[in-house]
């Protein structure tokens, strides 16, 4: 059961994890709106603030560990909670996103994803949602960066097992893209609903990349073999009892 004065502290930092976008939002907007570079220079400061807030209040550290990818690239992330895409946001120097069509409409995150490439997608609309992925990113209507993807299609608790959809596969196919597997543990201290965060130590792990060139079949199994494998790892790591998976 969590601790009544660290459900108190989460709390706190929740609050002010949200005025901290409000504040930086009303600072850097009138600059976004003239040049990009401060639309990233906002996200990238919003994300460093929130990493240095969780350890000073809650005391939740966040470590990122393998070799940050700097060129265009499709990094292919385990999701479980936001901070997971925090901690990416925090270290890669442009990037960008497939993201619910839904949060474009949302104030503040919607203009800013808008403002640095992201792309919206209906993902109701299985079909049309890869074929919209592949056509912004080939056409060149998104800008050149680190596009981020989450192969399973949505956050995922701590020890939970989901599929992995094929979209991932059919970008790195079309665009000729390599990507650059992420596994990561955040769920396990920073739950995808919810107030409370506990203490400890989130990773973020960026894995030894796939080289373009492969069948889709070959690389989605690799991805989803290295990724859990690798995230698995940093739970156990972490504390976390991992469940039996039936074989």
């Amino acid at each position: 059961m969590p601790y009544p004065i660290q459900w108190i502290l989460s709390l706190i930092f929740v609050v002010q994890m949200y005025l901290a976008m409000l504040v930086l939002a009303i600072v850097f907007t009138p600059f976004a709106m003239i040049n990009r570079v401060y639309a990233y220079a906002a996200c990238r400061t919003y994300c460093r603030w929130v990493r240095f807030s969780a350890r000073w209040l809650v005391g939740l550290r966040s470590d990122i560990r393998g070799d940050i990818p700097t060129d265009e690239v499709l990094i292919a992330s385990k999701h479980q909670s936001f901070f997971d895409i925090i901690m990416i946001v925090s270290v890669v120097p442009r990037p960008k996103f497939i993201m619910k069509k839904q949060l474009s409409l949302t104030p503040i995150v919607g203009y800013y994803a808008k403002r640095i490439g992201c792309v919206a997608v209906d993902r109701g609309k299985r079909g049309q949602a890869i074929k919209k992925m592949v056509a912004d990113v080939k056409s060149g209507s998104t800008l050149p960066g680190q596009l981020i993807i989450f192969p399973q299609g949505t956050r995922v608790a701590a020890g939970v097992h989901m599929p992995y959809k094929v979209g991932t596969g059919v970008l790195y196919e079309q665009t000729g893209q390599g990507i650059v597997p992420a596994a990561t543990n955040v769920g396990v201290f920073w739950p995808r609903r919810g107030v409370y965060r506990a203490r400890g130590l989130a990773v973020v792990e960026f894995l030894p990349r796939i080289t373009p060139g492969k069948p889709i079949k070959e690389v989605m199994t690799e991805l989803e073999e290295v990724i859990e494998t690798a995230s698995d790892q940093l739970m156990a790591e972490a504390g976390f009892t991992l469940p039996s998976r039936a074989t």
